[in-house]
């Protein structure tokens, strides 16, 4: 068998959101003989479900998976199901959040790799899981690992402190996070603004930060809302 029959019967899905990167890496990996598929995301309804069924239902063996899928959410909710179908999981991301690079590998991704310059990683990285090589060296995924341990601990501290307010403040503080002012939240509440003012006073010694803008950054971080 030739190298580009090979290349040939290495199926590539490209999922992503981002119309003009999906065809530039569906252009690039074609020229190199890969058969490239590029998922068309529904433009209506669906979900995180949808996607992961119509992955499973193209039967790759490497999937190029961007993080953001706009609409959809999270792309590292696809990793695990799809590392588990023993598919080639390299995630292709504009966040420089480590930690999250860690989480991804934890979850059974082969590579992360930073959009920017991706197109010739992406190209190299396909290249060595073709000839079966490692992509990812051990500490390189130690490291980012590392991360992820650090950053959970943080966010579990994070979380202990948010668990300390009273049902009122989790409710004030969660009218902060949709960008409500103490006077709307007295008026909507019926209660003086006083009162409210000492409400978040004590949101912001429980969480030990000094402003209300830290206090919704601390939450918005972990993704806490309203008291969930």
């Amino acid at each position: 068998m030739s190298p580009g029959a090979a290349r040939a019967d290495h199926r590539i899905l490209i999922v992503d959101d981002h119309m003009l990167f999906a065809e530039s890496l569906e252009l690039a990996l074609s020229v190199e003989g890969y058969d490239v598929r590029r998922m068309e995301l529904p433009n209506e309804g669906g979900s995180m479900a949808t996607l992961r069924s119509l992955a499973l239902r193209a039967n790759p063996r490497t999937v190029l998976l961007d993080l953001d899928l706009g609409r959809f959410g999270d792309g590292m909710n696809l990793i695990a199901p799809l590392a588990r179908a023993h598919i080639n999981v390299v995630v292709l991301t504009a966040s420089e959040d480590f930690g999250r690079w860690g989480g991804c590998m934890r979850l059974g991704a082969r590579k992360v790799l930073p959009k920017s310059g991706a197109l010739q990683q992406a190209l190299a990285t396909v290249r060595r899981l073709h000839l079966g090589l490692p992509v990812t060296s051990r500490e390189e995924l130690e490291h980012l690992l590392d991360q992820w341990a650090q950053q959970r601990q943080a966010n579990d501290d994070l979380r202990r402190r948010l668990d300390l307010l009273t049902p009122r403040e989790r409710q004030v503080l969660g009218s902060l996070i949709e960008g409500r002012t103490v006077r709307t939240i007295s008026e909507a509440s019926v209660v003086s603004e006083a009162t409210v003012r000492t409400q978040v006073k004590s949101i912001l010694a429980k969480l030990e930060v000094s402003s209300q803008l830290a206090a919704v950054g601390m939450a918005n971080q972990i993704g806490w809302k309203n008291g969930t």
